[in-house]
């Protein structure tokens, strides 16, 4: 007769957490140089925000001297940025905006 091994073994299931990815705000930096009216377009036509809320981020960054406009993820952040700082550079704008991250 054969001995039966009563090793029994532990199974451990491990289960992989997929974490959000992390936030980065978009933020106008005011200058003193670029049309508020300007702005307003920039602000509708890339972040597709309404009159009332591109003026109000507009009188926000003009006053304060920046102002988060919207908050996405890394990559789009970055493509926004990039697109309505290179918007107001293609008319003779030093419009700037950046990215940081989302604390």
């Amino acid at each position: 007769m054969r001995d039966v091994d009563t090793d029994q073994r532990t199974k451990t299931k491990t289960e992989s957490k997929t974490e959000r990815p992390r936030l980065h705000k978009v933020i106008l930096l005011n200058d003193d140089y670029t049309p508020r009216e300007f702005v307003i377009l920039v602000l509708r036509a890339v972040f597709k925000m309404g009159d009332d809320e591109a003026y109000r981020v507009m009188a926000t960054a003009h006053t304060k001297g920046s102002c988060v406009v919207a908050v996405y993820t890394r990559d789009i952040a970055e493509t926004k940025a990039t697109e309505a700082t290179d918007l107001g550079r293609e008319h003779g704008h030093p419009l700037m905006f950046t990215t940081e991250p989302e604390e």
